[in-house]
């Protein structure tokens, strides 16, 4: 019994291969027109498979833009379109994704606003991996990019990634008034002590830090962070670099 079914098996495979292989593109060929069939979305070698049974040849070409999310043998188009009528062994043109990926120079994004400094990269080919907002005193910078992990006229391969750091006012509440910590790294403590009381803020707990490679009296961290809101007359703490 187990014999005769695997007779019968083996000769169902047999006949099934004899049809895939020899009968089917007997007849879309034996007839004057053969219709495409649909091979989107398919590896190249898939498709290319899938035509020669209906009796048509494929012909590889390229997409003009490199997408980074296609695998390189998919078959994202095809010419003519499926279901289209045509002549047996007529060829048919597969869009691949492109080989190369293509370098862009970076524009400046300074000033933009961030929809449309993310419309620009991706127009690239690039993406914003992140997005650090900054507090800003002036309304014009407000939602605007203040500066870019990449700089301008950089040029990169498509699909790499940029980070960018963006502007917002808040509001003053009722009766106070805000003031943006100045950058003080770097910076003399004599200096820094005068930069602070410009800004209407006041000088708070000085810590040294020992360093064989800074130059003495340099602030090397503050609180308040740069760049961050205070009140005025709110106290700024430095940490200054020592020789002792």
């Amino acid at each position: 019994m187990k014999k005769k079914v695997l007779i019968g098996v083996t000769l169902f495979l047999i006949a099934y291969v004899a049809v895939d292989k020899f009968m089917l593109p007997f007849y879309t060929s034996s007839g004057r027109e053969a219709t495409v069939p649909n091979v989107k979305n398919m590896p190249y070698d898939d498709a290319e498979r899938m035509l020669r049974k209906y009796n048509l040849k494929a012909i590889k070409s390229y997409n003009v833009r490199y997408l980074p999310e296609v695998p390189p043998d998919m078959v994202i188009d095809q010419v003519p379109a499926a279901a289209s009528t045509v002549k047996p062994g007529r060829n048919v043109y597969l869009v691949l994704n492109r080989k190369d990926k293509p370098s862009y120079t970076i524009p400046d994004l300074t000033g933009r606003s961030e929809t449309e400094a993310r419309q620009l990269l991706g127009r690239l080919g690039m993406t914003v991996s992140g997005v650090q907002i900054r507090a800003v005193s002036k309304s014009e910078e407000d939602g605007r990019v203040l500066s870019q992990s990449v700089p301008p006229n950089v040029t990169l391969i498509t699909g790499s990634s940029i980070d960018l750091i963006i502007g917002k006012i808040e509001q003053e509440p009722s009766g106070f008034k805000r003031v943006v910590v100045p950058d003080l790294l770097g910076m003399s403590l004599e200096q820094a002590r005068s930069i602070i009381i410009q800004n209407g803020l006041v000088v708070g707990k000085i810590t040294y830090e020992r360093s064989a490679l800074l130059v003495p009296n340099t602030v090397i961290s503050q609180k308040p962070s740069v760049n961050s809101f205070a009140q005025a007359g709110q106290t700024v703490d430095m940490t200054v670099a020592t020789s002792e």
